[in-house]
């Protein structure tokens, strides 16, 4: 398989995040416990982590690790989390040009163009919804729609 164009990566990367939304959204609170919780913030925690680090220059590790915040209680409150990200995505790649993927960042195990960074992070985003859907299947809440590929 050849190498993805940041367009493509870049709807593959909302399309993981779009279907993360919809996974976590009816989840109530009772049944979102920390780890699952943590597992669907980190996973847009990703995506946002990708235009933050684009625009500043640099991606942390801490940012991957990061807790899900305390207000984030049901499966509502962290998909409009989900869409808030989206929307700073969608907005970062409206007014990136070529030459914003070929930026270096720094990131924690060493620089990496902005093309990499984005294939790195959509891979892990993807991974992270795989994570998220059997976290769901395993508390009996598996959604029934297919994986976005």
């Amino acid at each position: 398989m050849g190498r993805l164009d940041p367009g493509e990566l870049g709807r593959r990367l909302d399309d993981i995040l779009a279907a993360g939304e919809r996974m976590i959204r009816g989840v109530p609170e009772a049944d979102l416990d920390p780890p699952l919780r943590d597992l669907a913030f980190r996973l847009f925690r990703l995506g946002l982590g990708f235009a933050d680090g684009m625009d500043l220059g640099r991606f942390p590790e801490d940012w991957r690790l990061e807790p899900a915040p305390a207000d984030l209680l049901d499966g509502a409150s962290v998909a409009r989390y989900g869409a808030l990200v989206r929307g700073r995505l969608a907005g970062w790649f409206e007014g990136a040009g070529p030459r914003e993927f070929a930026r270096v960042i720094a990131v924690h195990d060493g620089p990496q163009a902005g093309h990499e960074l984005l294939e790195r992070v959509t891979g892990a985003a993807a991974e992270h919804l795989r994570a998220l859907r059997d976290g769901l299947a395993r508390r009996g809440l598996a959604p029934r729609e297919p994986l976005p590929w």
